[in-house]
């Protein structure tokens, strides 16, 4: 069994949390200073709902951090291979022009735990299945298609998602700018990226 679900505890990210635990390091201010300083702001404006895995054994030690909330994939303001590349897999009756998606807002894991040696999957691998799991849960109470992510655009975020499944929403840093409205001269310091949950429910 994975060490998330064997040797860990799923928790709101809360006041408690702030409290009890050592600061959350993953190795990346901006995520550090997202989950030390405006997570409870962000989810007391209904931004967003984070959680984290606090280790079992040293309950004070958060293992993994992630925020969720709730968006969509509008595929009328896609290039239109891009579109049908990502509603290959609907069926042409139920294709519509917006489809449910849960953004990953934040992810992180703790960097003292990331290089865990396991015996299946990293923990980040594992903590992607476990998001995944949770929205094509019969008990998930609303539809959601896709996972989306506006992923940091450095070698090592955007190997982690590809190797979780995830695509390019679009084909090149040059159309994401076009579609999106940023200025071409601009660096484009993200890129969004999606997965297909129904390619769990087979």
């Amino acid at each position: 069994m994975a060490f998330l679900y064997e040797k860990c505890t799923l928790q709101s990210y809360n006041e408690s949390i702030l409290k009890d635990c050592v600061a959350f390091d993953c190795g990346n201010s901006d995520l550090n200073e997202f989950f030390s300083k405006d997570v409870l702001n962000y989810t007391a404006q209904l931004l967003g709902k984070s959680y984290c895995f606090t280790y079992d054994e040293d309950p004070s030690q958060i293992v993994a951090a992630f925020t969720i909330s709730n968006d969509s994939i509008k595929t009328y303001t896609l290039p239109n291979a891009r579109k049908k590349k990502v509603i290959a897999e609907i069926p042409r009756p139920k294709q519509m022009k917006s489809y449910p998606a849960v953004l990953i807002g934040r992810l992180g894991v703790n960097k003292n735990f990331r290089n865990l040696e396991t015996e299946d999957k990293s923990i980040g691998d594992q903590l992607m299945d476990f998001i995944k799991s949770w929205f094509i849960d019969k008990a998930n109470k609303t539809g959601c298609r896709f996972i989306v992510v506006d992923a940091y655009n450095t070698v090592a975020p955007l190997k982690y998602y590809r190797r979780n499944g995830f695509a390019e929403l679009f084909s090149s840093e040059d159309q994401e700018k076009e579609y999106t409205g940023i200025p071409e001269d601009t660096l484009l310091n993200t890129r969004l990226l999606y997965y297909d949950l129904i390619l769990l429910t087979d």
